[in-house]
């Protein structure tokens, strides 16, 4: 279990400057944390290049972004993008013939998830071919990335990719009842994850989030050696989640959403930045706090930890910093609501005897157990329902404040990392707020 280790101080200014590269590997897509990072890069003058995972045809073949795809892209990202598809996984490979794993599910029934099975070996031949196509597709952008970049630009690689939830019909039905379901639709995680569908997820999990980035920090070796020979930097960063330190009953305490299955693969992330930092390459990857996404959507309840930002916020960064934030979360509530009745009932969540019993930092990450699921989803309802607008939501406006902040924090703290994984919790994204390089963001 990695050693745990939260930026207990602001980072220095990072030495980045005008010139300097920000590569994004993952595409943007929507608001989320890359756009904290992208934003700050803009912000001090860095020049930002993203990345594609490509798009697939109707008939499954990976390709590059045409024209419309790519102007759209660069439009969303601020920067051009290099054009060559590193969409990571496997379940769309086909090999030998063999149907691919996205193929091999088309019929599969949600109900007989613990009995699916697969073509034997055919799972190990896709996995295998994904990884050599996404080394492949990478090798092209370091290639790209030495014409495009001068010899003289520091340059931070930043690895945004995560997930890997195969693409069939058959995982979603499954997943709302893992973090949505109640009373007969409840879905135990452990169960799950001990199915034949859970394994797959499992190793699609470590192949997208955390594979990829060994992939990306030995192929773009050619990029170190130029920029040792020129006296610049290579830096990495990755973005983590191992719980987050929330304040609860006035006290800070180390609390995680659960299930997080991910949680294995965000392990195998870490592990791979000790790894690099170890060989003596700047790598480091971020815990990052919950934040409410388009993609996080069906997590139901992830938000809840999100409220207590608020009290942190008056507690580090003062009431005067703290009020203008307040006063545009209360307008998003009914009438007859208030942001203290919202922080007390989320405090209520997360003081919990039930959630206490089964959330450990030595054991997680944790499966989810019925009576706490229902505590949660209950929980997160009755909090989404004092909002006036469910199109209008508080969690939002904190989501916007934590992946700014955090983005600013992973820039600048990655010239020279504290440690290979590095918690950013309430209290130093509260603290960054009176800093001058939280300057916009409240």
């Amino acid at each position: 279990m990695t050693q745990y280790k939260a930026l207990q101080r602001l980072p220095d200014p990072a030495g980045y400057k005008a010139g300097d590269v920000l590569v994004l590997v993952g595409e943007l897509f929507g608001r989320g944390y890359a756009n904290g990072l992208v934003d700050e890069a803009r912000r001090i003058g860095m020049t930002v290049i993203g990345t594609t995972v490509g798009r697939r045809d109707s008939d499954g073949t990976l390709r590059p972004l045409n024209a419309e795809e790519l102007a759209g892209a660069e439009a969303l990202l601020g920067g051009s993008i290099i054009n060559i598809p590193l969409e990571a996984g496997f379940d769309m490979e086909s090999v030998d013939g063999i149907p691919s794993v996205a193929e091999q599910l088309k019929k599969a029934r949600p109900d007989d998830f613990a009995t699916i099975s697969f073509i034997e070996g055919s799972v190990e031949k896709a996995h295998a071919a994904g990884t050599a196509r996404f080394r492949t597709n990478l090798a092209l952008l370091e290639t790209e990335l030495l014409k495009r970049i001068p010899a003289d630009a520091n340059i931070l690689l930043a690895h945004s990719m995560a997930g890997g939830i195969p693409r069939a019909r058959v995982f979603m039905p499954l997943l709302n009842r893992i973090f949505k379901g109640t009373g007969e639709k409840y879905l135990a995680s452990e169960e799950f994850w001990n199915s034949p569908l859970g394994r797959l997820c499992d190793t699609s999990f470590n192949e997208v989030t955390a594979d990829t980035f060994r992939y990306l920090i030995e192929g773009t070796e050619a990029l170190r050696k130029r920029s040792a020979a020129a006296g610049t930097r290579v830096n990495y960063s990755a973005y983590g989640y191992h719980g987050t330190e929330v304040l609860v009953n006035g006290q800070y305490r180390w609390q995680s959403y659960t299930p997080y299955v991910q949680g294995i693969a965000k392990i195998r992330l870490e592990d791979v930045a000790f790894e690099a930092t170890a060989k003596g390459i700047p790598a480091a990857v971020y815990n990052c706090p919950e934040i409410q996404t388009n993609s996080s959507a069906l997590f139901l309840g992830v938000e809840i930890s999100l409220y207590p930002l608020l009290s942190a916020i008056r507690r580090e960064a003062g009431a005067e910093i703290a009020a203008p934030v307040e006063a545009r979360c209360q307008a998003m509530l009914k009438d007859g609501e208030t942001v203290a009745s919202l922080l007390e009932r989320a405090d209520c969540y997360l003081a919990s005897p039930i959630l206490e019993k089964i959330v450990d930092y030595s054991t997680w990450p944790q499966h989810n157990t019925r009576e706490q699921a229902e505590l949660m989803l209950a929980c997160s309802a009755e909090l989404m329902e004092m909002h006036a607008d469910q199109k209008q939501l508080v969690c939002a406006e904190l989501s916007r404040i934590v992946f700014l902040a955090t983005g600013r924090l992973m820039l600048h703290s990655s010239w020279n990392p504290p440690a290979a994984t590095v918690w950013l919790n309430h209290d130093i994204i509260s603290r960054l707020l009176v800093d001058q390089l939280g300057a916009g963001i409240v």
